[in-house]
């Protein structure tokens, strides 16, 4: 049986109304909603067609169709129309993401939460192991007399602190040469070769004359550098689904949480996803659980190197070209913005 062209403009009419309705669409509903050309008998012939092909399911309540998966697959990559932004739309996004750029952890997590109020669906972003991302200064800042504050910052942007109790006393000058020692010698080196080189011995040898001040420091250096390799997972809007008709059901709504909950096999699932805008449809994810479910994510960069991944999760009745172009467009803002920051913000020696 042929995909005519007909065809076509009614399963694409019948998605639209779907997917504002939340409810099953019949053949006088296409009719009298859009100009077709066709009669109301002739538009339930191509549905029944459409059905047989497997692009429209029959619910048992209901004399309505819904599209299937095969349909949303259809739709996304042959039907859609990308959805163009309003200068409005573009200006809230990069307005939110610019209020927020001063450590590269909070400006993701502020994201997600950007693409979560914008789409009205769980949001997430991932910043994924950093294996390969080099060092670009540490400091050292004085908080009291036992007490100093370790910033290391990497390339990428990334920004971790950590505070330190001494056992040994210091000196303003102490701490600036030690930071300034551990900046020379691990400036431009990835962190995984830090941690496996013989880097920490050499340097400790040429550190003598710190007063015992390395023996603190050098330990929460190394567990911070440690922690910096853990991958984040950032969640937002999960109650969001108690607003989407198909989540009404209870059961279903605490199987969605649950599954998200689930944060080391979620997180895993979207490192193994390729980059660029990848949608996934419905039984299209390998999951059993997320087989109700659309997922669509998109890779975001620094200085041209893949960093990580935002995205949004819900039901397979989702505005693929509003939610695509969002995302689209929030991730080049991420990237721009983090390509302007690390340009910019060179520390001097």
């Amino acid at each position: 049986m042929e995909l005519t062209e007909r065809k076509l403009k009614i399963l694409q009419a019948i998605i639209s109304d779907y997917v504002k309705t939340a409810e099953p669409v019949g053949s006088r509903t296409i009719s009298r909603k859009y100009d077709l050309g066709v009669s109301p008998a002739t538009v339930r012939n191509e549905m029944a067609d459409l059905e047989e092909m497997g692009y429209l399911t029959h619910p048992h309540t209901s004399a309505g169709r819904v599209p299937s998966d095969a349909a949303y697959r259809l739709y996304v990559n042959a039907l859609m129309e990308k959805k163009e932004l309003t200068k409005e739309e573009k200006n809230i996004i990069a307005q939110r993401l610019q209020s927020n750029v001063n450590e590269f952890e909070k400006t993701i997590e502020h994201a997600a939460t950007v693409l979560s109020e914008i789409t009205n669906l769980t949001s997430f972003a991932l910043t994924p192991n950093q294996n390969e991302d080099a060092l670009k200064f540490i400091n050292l800042l004085p908080v009291d007399e036992n007490t100093v504050v370790m910033m290391i910052v990497s390339e990428s942007g990334k920004i971790s602190n950590k505070a330190i109790n001494l056992k040994v006393p210091y000196t303003e000058e102490n701490l600036q040469l030690l930071a300034k020692t551990m900046t020379y010698n691990y400036k431009g080196k990835s962190i995984s070769q830090v941690l496996t080189d013989n880097i920490i011995e050499n340097f400790r040898s040429d550190i003598t004359a710190m007063s015992g001040l390395e023996k603190d420091v050098m330990p929460s250096f190394m567990k911070t550098l440690e922690d910096m390799l853990n991958v984040n997972l950032y969640m937002e809007g999960l109650t969001n689904i108690f607003d989407i008709p198909e989540y009404n059901d209870l059961q279903k709504a605490k199987s969605f949480i649950e599954m998200l909950s689930q944060k080391e096999d979620f997180t895993r699932k979207l490192m193994e996803r390729e980059d660029g805008i990848i949608v996934t449809i419905g039984e299209e994810n390998a999951d059993d659980i997320m087989n109700e479910c659309a997922l669509i994510t998109a890779s975001y960069h620094v200085d041209g190197k893949l960093v990580g991944k935002i995205g949004v999760i819900g039901p397979t009745r989702m505005k693929y070209s509003e939610v695509t172009s969002i995302i689209e467009y929030l991730t080049d803002n991420l990237s721009n913005t983090f390509k302007l920051e690390s340009g910019g913000n060179e520390e001097d020696e």
